[in-house]
């Protein structure tokens, strides 16, 4: 065999039938993944009638492109064997055409180098070679090092097209038997379409995400939503089995920095890039992205050394357990269960890392995606003990250390309005809730969800402020129990020594018609604890509400109770309160008399029994 250099590269371009022809039956053929599939070769294997061509395995990592398709699957000339269930083999794995190796990504190159899944031919995109004679594997680098070492034969289909990328993708032409031109262009994908129900979903998943954070990412809609929502964050960093162009965008933005990572400082990492031509364009000989082998970045050793560390996947349903389904078919590349283990590994090993699964609470036929049950749905990630978060338009569950009944509860407050009295009932049959739960269905659309602050108490604390929720039941149970007996006397007038089940669940599954509860909660996201609440109820009859707060001791004279009770005054007036009333213990006045007074409203005051009572109208409000 000669030689190729980089001076006589020319002399090994040979057409697909001159490669075709070195092809024996029984033979395994890899061909490139992704968006890196080598067309025009992949077309002539499913199309040419060469005897010689007869039961072959084709090898592809993930099946996404259209060049392997399925009319010429159901032949007996090729099997198809892959690593992960892309749209294309999707549907023939059902059907039994084409076989499926469950494996982590991170473990393929092991089995490709111990030949437990031999290659005899390798057909892999490239771009033509340099002067020094390198071709660069473009926007996919996967397994493609282990596949050139162990195949006999090497064929390399030369894509003007596809971007020169940098990282380990560098391979010398000398490398090669053959060489051919590739007469089309690369798979583009077009990029997704939103809308304003998805967009509130990335909102609520971008609230998550801390400047600093290191992300990985996908492909569909929920990303592009994503990536203009985070545009205004601070020195992310990218570590992602994909690169998109959402992806390029917020790098475009200046939010990427990745100077925050441990792992290929200042690089976005990846595997794979799927996208527009303008994204290839600019990923050419672009220095800020880093392509190197998936057992680098699907390893969760290597992803979990970054800092904050969030992998950000889109889920297709959820139950009330926390399983999540997974989607099928467009749009789920590089988010199979054992891809979702890798980085949610990672996630869990990283300081301060965690998982965000998100999804709309109905799919586009307006099914629900929060079930009771998902056991019997496909492409599932049953591993629920590891879930972090999960996102919908309507808020964020946090599921980690949670019991099934409070997960249930959490998913319950996320479905869309119209879902969660089922939901209730179907959980109260399967005994995940009580069997006296309440559930005010009425209320269901009346959250204010618009409800958001930050109180910053100092440096080094601040307190998340939101209004309350079903699935707050036992934050403000063990609020309850931090309390003095003498706090406890203040706030109900009387002893109370226990706040069972059924008076908890009534004062949590609130009427927003009547009252509005307000609380502060501290802590990281979903591990944090209740330590606040100020909440006013609507007098029967009157244009006044009575007006209660509590401050947890250990976080009183910071100037929380004051913060909470402005808010709690500008949320009553834009519902049509026209002032507070209250009653407060005489052996209590100092305290709560100069919150009420920094409310910037003027207080009349009586007493009577011991016990003063207080009117606030609004009407001369100075509220700044």
């Amino acid at each position: 065999m000669d030689i190729i250099t980089a001076d006589n590269w020319e002399a090994k371009v040979v057409t697909t039938e001159t490669v075709t022809g070195r092809i024996k039956p029984g033979m395994s053929i890899f061909v490139g993944t992704a968006g890196a599939e080598p067309r025009t070769m992949v077309r002539h294997l499913m199309t040419a009638n060469a005897k010689n061509l007869e039961d072959l395995e084709l090898i592809q990592l993930v099946s996404i492109g259209d060049a392997v398709s399925l009319q010429a699957l159901q032949s007996q000339k090729f099997r198809l064997t892959t690593f992960f269930s892309g749209w294309v083999a999707d549907e023939a794995i059902q059907a039994g055409r084409v076989d499926l190796i469950p494996s982590r990504f991170v473990k393929i190159p092991q089995l490709i180098e111990s030949r437990l899944a031999p290659v005899d031919v390798a057909i892999v995109q490239i771009t033509p070679p340099n002067e020094a004679g390198f071709c660069s594997l473009g926007i996919a680098v996967d397994v493609a090092r282990e596949v050139l070492d162990q195949a006999a034969t090497r064929v390399g289909e030369i894509n003007t097209d596809i971007p020169c990328t940098f990282g380990d993708t560098f391979v010398h032409v000398s490398e090669f038997n053959f060489l051919v031109p590739s007469t089309e262009p690369p798979i583009y994908f077009d990029r997704w379409e939103t809308d304003a129900v998805l967009d509130q979903v990335a909102l609520n998943t971008a609230s998550l995400i801390e400047d600093g954070s290191c992300l990985a990412f996908s492909i569909g809609p929920l990303y592009e939503s994503l990536c203009k929502k985070l545009q205004k964050k601070h020195n992310l960093g990218i570590h992602s089995p994909l690169f998109t162009d959402p992806l390029m965008d917020l790098i475009r933005s200046g939010a990427v920095t990745n100077r925050r990572k441990d792992t290929y400082r200042g690089k976005s990492l990846t595997s794979y890039a799927l996208g527009t031509p303008q994204l290839m364009q600019w990923l050419d000989k672009n220095p800020l992205v880093e392509f190197q082998r998936i057992d680098k970045v699907f390893n969760p050793l290597i992803i979990g050394r970054n800092p904050k560390f969030v992998t950000v996947v889109a889920a297709r349903k959820v139950d009330l357990y926390g399983r999540i389904g997974l989607y099928t078919g467009k749009g789920n590349v590089a988010t199979g269960p054992a891809e979702v283990m890798d980085f949610l590994n990672g996630a869990e090993l990283s300081e301060g890392g965690h998982s965000i699964f998100a999804l709309t609470s109905r799919d586009p036929k307006e099914r629900p995606n929060i079930l009771l049950s998902i056991a019997d749905l496909p492409n599932q990630f049953s591993a629920f003990e590891s879930i972090g978060a999960i996102v919908t338009e309507y808020g964020v569950a946090y599921l980690k250390g949670r019991t099934i009944r409070e997960r249930a509860q959490a998913l319950i407050d996320i479905a869309h309005p119209d879902d969660r009295a089922n939901l209730v009932q179907q959980a109260k049959e399967k005994k995940i809730l009580y069997h006296d739960q309440i559930f005010l269905a009425d209320n269901a659309r009346l959250y204010p969800a618009e409800i958001a602050e930050i109180y910053q108490v100092r440096d080094n604390l601040s307190v998340r402020v939101r209004a309350i929720r079903p699935s707050d039941e036992e934050g403000m149970r063990h609020l309850f129990y931090r309390f003095s007996e003498e706090t406890v006397y203040y706030r109900y007038f009387q002893t109370v020594s226990s706040m069972p089940h059924a008076k908890m669940q009534e004062y949590v599954n609130v009427d927003w018609n009547q009252v509005m509860s307000i609380i502060g909660l501290v802590g990281v996201e979903g591990k944090g604890r209740i330590i606040a609440e100020a909440r006013y109820i609507k007098i029967p009859g009157s244009p006044f509400a009575e007006v209660v707060f509590v401050v947890d001791e250990d976080y009183q004279r910071h100037g929380l109770a004051t913060f909470l009770y402005r808010l709690l005054i500008r949320v009553a007036k834009e519902r049509g309160v026209r002032g507070f009333v209250a009653e407060v213990l005489y052996s209590n006045i100092g305290g709560i008399m100069k919150v009420f007074k920094k409310g910037n409203l003027p207080v009349r005051a009586h007493l009577e029994g011991g016990v003063y009572h207080l009117e606030i109208p609004f009407d001369t409000a100075r509220l700044h």
